[in-house]
Formats: structure tokens, C-alpha cells, sequence
């Protein structure tokens, strides 16, 4: 069982809402049916499909008012729409994949993952339709609703379903000692154990793994399946037949993350 997670600045340009990187989506639809990879479970992020709406609506704070009604079924409605480019770019390469709305199996607590129903995920990924999921809005019995993040959601799945693999898409080579966009001489880390992570983690900003808004979340759920034995992998997916080399367990630029 493979779980590959792709970042919403993979998927979608984050500088304009909701525009999807059709570009993106086609190119790695093409390498993922290229691979023939079998029970392999998509997940994929908001990016600019999400992270507005979620924010004009402030979810994060957690369900106060009854303005916020709208604005979850909006979160939710955008991305069913972007789930379904995704899912039809895969169909149209013969992948047979199938969208699935996590709102519709799972329930958070205080905003992390509590009853969930990974099996029909399973039985569909045993039977050889991909399963494609997403971040997504959900009922919480604490906070009301929460979002739960497309990284959260990738490492549970892995972890729960014992993958032997976690590959995580993003449109950096990894993870670095510096933000290389600032300082030239950010190093990427190509194995990280994560007894070094944790301590990337707490000194946090300081030494920036973070690229993207969304890097220092997805280290942070990365180690969680790693020490649960996952293999995981930090690449970027916005370069050529990465994605393919990744799934078929070829050597790719990135950052693997251990025990």
C-alpha cells in the first residue's frame, strides 16, 4: 500500500482563488498511471481551493455563530470541485480512481482525526480503484467543525493501514536547513531521523524547514508515520517524472524522514 499526499501548491495556484495547475494535475495523472502502482491511495490539499474560504470564514477558531453555516458548505463544495479535476484527469489516463469525501466517514476531536472508517478505503484500494481524498471540513465534538489537513489525513491513513510507503508531493526538493528562497545556503536534508526533526520542531521558525506555509505541519505529521515504521518521502512534485520515479521507488531528490 502506497499513500501519496499532494500538496495543494502542487495542485492549484495559490495566488489566485480557486485556480487549479491544470498543468500539474494532467502532467502527474500521466506518471501516476505511467507507474501501474496498485493499491495506491491519493490524498490531496486545498490550496487555493481551501485555505480562503477557511479563513473569510475563520474555522480555525472553531464553530461560533451560525454565519460560519455558509461558509462550511462552501469550504466542502470547493473541494468537491477540485477533487473532481483531480479524479477525472486520472480517469481520462485509465486510472481508475474514485473521489471520496473524508466529511462524509470521519469525525475530529479538538481538530485531530477521531472516528473514522478507513476500511471501505481499503476494500476500494484491494479491489484496484484509487481511492482520492482530500482536506476537508468535518463535523468535530468539540470544536463543532474542524478542517482536517490533507497531511493529517495522509499519516493517519499510512499508519492505520500499515502503507509501507508515505510519499509526500510538494513544490520544494524537501526539506532544508533554511528557507532556500531567503538564504542561499540552505542545505537540503536528505535523511532525517526523526529524533533530529523533533528538535527542528521546537526551535520552529528559527531554523526554518518552511518553504510553504504548510511544511512545518507536514514534518510534523511525517514523523508520526515514521515512527510507526512508514517509509516517508518529502519531494517535489512539480518536476517531471518525479512523481513516477517516487511510486516506483526510483531514486528522487527529497528528503526521507526515519525513525
Amino acid at each position: 500500500m502506497i499513500v501519496l499526499k499532494l500538496g495543494g501548491s502542487v495542485i492549484t495556484c495559490k495566488d489566485r482563488s480557486m485556480a487549479a495547475n491544470n498543468d500539474n494535475i494532467r502532467r502527474i495523472a500521466e506518471e501516476i498511471a505511467s507507474s501501474r502502482t496498485r493499491r495506491l491511495i491519493i490524498v490531496h490539499g486545498g490550496g487555493s481551493f481551501g485555505h480562503p474560504l477557511a479563513k473569510q470564514y475563520r474555522i480555525g477558531e472553531g464553530y461560533h455563530s451560525e454565519a460560519q453555516l455558509i461558509g462550511v458548505s462552501k469550504i466542502h463544495g470547493s473541494m468537491v470541485t477540485l477533487n473532481r479535476m483531480v479524479v477525472e484527469s486520472l480517469t481520462a489516463v485509465g486510472v481508475p480512481a474514485m473521489g471520496i469525501a473524508p466529511s462524509s466517514f470521519m469525525i475530529a476531536e479538538s481538530g485531530r482525526i477521531g472516528s473514522a472508517d478507513f476500511d471501505i478505503i481499503e476494500s476500494l484500494a484491494d479491489r484496484g480503484i484509487t481511492p482520492v481524498l482530500y482536506g476537508d471540513i468535518v463535523l468535530d465534538r468539540a470544536k463543532g467543525f474542524s478542517i482536517i489537513s490533507g497531511d493529517q489525513l495522509a499519516a493517519r491513513l499510512a499508519i492505520d493501514l500499515k502503507a509501507h510507503k508515505l510519499l509526500f508531493g510538494v513544490d520544494v526538493d524537501g526539506v532544508y536547513t533554511s528557507n532556500p528562497k531567503i538564504v542561499p545556503e540552505a542545505r537540503l536534508i536528505e535523511r532525517l531521523p526523526v529524533s533530529k526533526l523533533r528538535g527542528i520542531l521546537e526551535v520552529g521558525g528559527a531554523l526554518t524547514t518552511d518553504v510553504t506555509g504548510g511544511m512545518f505541519g507536514k514534518v510534523s505529521e511525517a514523523s508520526m508515520a515514521a515512527e510507526a515504521g512508514v517509509e516517508v518521502l518529502i519531494f517535489n512534485a512539480t518536476k517531471p517524472e518525479n512523481t513516477y520515479k517516487a511510486l516506483k521507488g526510483e531514486s528522487v531528490r527529497g528528503t526521507i524522514i526515519v525513525r
